[in-house]
This record gives C-alpha cells, structure tokens and sequence, in this order.
C-alpha cells in the first residue's frame, strides 16, 4: 500500500538536544549539551510528591491548574514583581514551558500573521508559529553581548506583525534585557498594537546581582504579554515537565481554550508538591542566583588557561565558548567532533539561528556537579 503524506513541518527533523544527547550517549560523553542537572532536586520536595501519590491524588487535576498551586504562584509574584494576580483568572498550569509557548502562539496567531523573533532564538517557537499558519521574522542579535537592536524592530514591523517573542535570561547566549530594553519594547508594544510572548523560564538563574525585568513588571506590557515559566528550571526537576502561563483574564481565557485539547491537566501529585514546597521553601528560588553563580564561575575559572575565549554567562545556566583558537570547523561539525574525539558535548548555536552566524560558539550547561564540571574543564584546556 503506497501511503502519502505532505508534512506541516517538512524542514524539522530530531531537535539538536536529541542528536546531541543520543550522540553523547553512544560515545559516553560527558553530556553538557542538553540543559539539565546531573544532581538531584531538593529531598523535601520529593517527600511532598511521595506524600499525595500515597494519598491517592493520581487523578485528573482541574484543566487550569490546582487552585493552590496557582494561589503560591500569586503569592511570589506579588513578592518579587509587586503584581497582584486574581490566579484563577490569570494563571495556568501547563505540561512544561513548551506546552504554554505553543498554546500561546496558537491563541494570537493567524494564517498570514508575522512573529518577530530574536536569532539565535529557542528551537520551538518557529515550528509552533508555522503550525498556527504564521511567518516567523528573524532578527538578529547583535554580538558580542548579544543586545537587540530596537530600530531593526521598528522597521520590521508591518501591518502583518502580531506577535514579538522575548526571552531573557535568553538561551542560549545567556544574554538578559534591560530596563532599557523594556522600555523601548512597550513603546513599540503599545504603538503597533501587537502581543508578546514572554519567555521567562531562567528568571531566577541572572547573576551579578543584575534583577530581572520580567514583564509582570510593566503593567503596559503585561496586559497584551503571556509570560511563561518553568518549574523544571527552578527545582531541578525538567523531566517533570511542569510549568506555568501568566496573562491577563482576557488573554488566559483564549489561551486555555488551546490548553485543554493540547493536554488538559498536568500530574496532580506534582501540583500539590511543588504547591507545599513553594509555601514552605520561598528560600529556594531567591538562593539560585548565587547557586548558579557559583557554578558559572568555577566552570570559567576552569577554562581561563585553556584555547576558548568567553565572556560569563549573564543568565540562564549555558555558557558561551569561542573555539576559532582551537577549530576552523562549523560549530555543528565541531560540536559532534569533540562529542567524539574528546567525550565532551555541546550544543551548536547557528541551529537556533535563521541566517549564518559567523562566530564560532558553543553553547555549555554548567547545571552540573562540580566534579562534572572539573572533569569537562581538564578535558576541554587540553584541546
């Protein structure tokens, strides 16, 4: 039987976090590709899980979110961004930051519209654009620290630009926005009358005592703005795949109507965890700063003698290495190369990238042990 099939997304294959980590794990690798800890999350955490799977809370949580776990997300965003949520109305519980990215994207896109997005950006927003039937528009970061460059903005914004997506701290350059830059991105926001998309999964991972511009900051921006984040990130816990969607009642109502018929709920034993430990560890999230700091500058101080050239890490837990010193190779064709040769994995940054990038980076995830960390460096200062 000869079956057919046009593909909507006839251009993607694997993500690179797969190939990379598949790769990483056929050549036993140390594997600071992809972007998760190789330590555990917090005992207590676990013990609070433990607790309501026992209980016997395995079934459907509400299509929204527990109401107390959206009750402690109001409570901490009222803390650290003096906004008060109604977090009935306008938080949701989602299976993972992706989930919320692409069930926002569908919301506000239409067949025809343009998304602004900022190169190199996340590898899941171009796909969930052209699902939607939009046009994602690429514009480039401007090296070496990665800032926007708001008049490109300005001139690429057309009567079919309807949605710009942000995010800071940015992966992977680990580059974050200013008060400055939000500023100049409400102006624009404002005039043009579009939406934005917040990504904000690393808001609590900004180092040098830099603070966060979330949007919720900006009440201009936060009513035409869906601000996502991830618990994953914050407790060391990625493969639980849970996170959240902030946006004003108007714009949350549009949204779950995506959510329920994309996954509907999200584990409800994990919802009452993270819900307990939210309320009785505020402690954890206001020590990540200095919990990654610590990480990025052990792991630079490791390669000061080493070929690469780096400027630290801003936000996020990635680090940038220039390799020119060491390899005239394509960071893709380096990246397997020394996955290979040397048993150390990478991301290569020019697959989050529309045009050609000319520098040669890759990108590090430092959210490793610090034994990890050491055995990667020795490696990586021989090369």
């Amino acid at each position: 039987m000869n079956v057919s099939l046009n593909s909507k997304l006839p251009h993607v294959g694997p993500t690179i976090f797969s190939v990379m980590t598949q790769l990483a794990n056929e050549h036993n690798a140390i594997n600071l590709s992809q972007g998760f800890p190789d330590f555990q999350c917090p005992p207590s955490l676990i013990e609070r899980v433990r607790f309501y799977m026992e209980r016997g809370d395995n079934q459907y949580a509400p299509m929204a979110g527990l109401p107390i776990l959206q009750q402690q997300i109001a409570v901490k965003v009222d803390n650290l961004y003096h906004l008060k949520l109604n977090a009935a109305e306008e938080v949701t519980i989602t299976s993972g930051a992706t989930e919320a990215l692409f069930c926002a994207i569908q919301t506000v896109i239409q067949p025809g519209d343009e998304v602004i997005v900022f190169d190199p950006s996340y590898d899941s927003y171009e796909p969930a654009i052209i699902l939607a039937g939009g046009k994602a528009v690429h514009l480039p970061l401007i090296t070496p620290d990665y800032h926007i460059d708001w008049e490109v903005v300005r001139q690429s914004i057309n009567p079919r630009t309807r949605l710009i997506i942000i995010n800071s701290p940015h992966n992977p350059t680990g580059a974050v926005l200013t008060e400055e830059d939000m500023l100049q991105l409400s102006e624009i926001v404002n005039k043009n009358d579009l939406f934005l998309l917040s990504d904000e999964v690393y808001e609590h991972i900004i180092f040098d005592q830099q603070s966060h511009q979330s949007v919720l900051k900006y009440p201009d921006l936060y009513q035409r703005c869906f601000v996502v984040f991830s618990f994953g990130k914050t407790y060391h816990v990625t493969g639980w795949k849970v996170g959240y969607c902030i946006a004003p009642p108007m714009l949350t109502s549009e949204f779950r109507k995506v959510h329920q018929f994309v996954t509907f709920d999200t584990a409800t034993p994990l919802q009452y965890g993270l819900a307990d430990f939210m309320k009785s560890d505020p402690q954890h999230y206001l020590d990540l700063p200095h919990f990654y700091q610590q990480k990025r500058d052990l792991f630079c101080r490791l390669l000061s003698k080493s070929k690469f050239t780096l400027l630290p890490s801003k936000g996020t837990y990635f680090q940038l290495l220039e390799y020119s010193g060491i390899s005239g190779l394509n960071d893709v064709d380096y990246a397997k190369t020394l996955t290979v040769d040397a048993g150390i994995a990478a991301i290569p940054i020019s697959v989050f990238a529309k045009q050609p990038i000319k520098e040669k980076y890759l990108r590090f995830c430092f959210a490793k042990d610090d034994a990890t960390l050491t055995k990667a460096a020795a490696i990586l200062t021989l090369l």
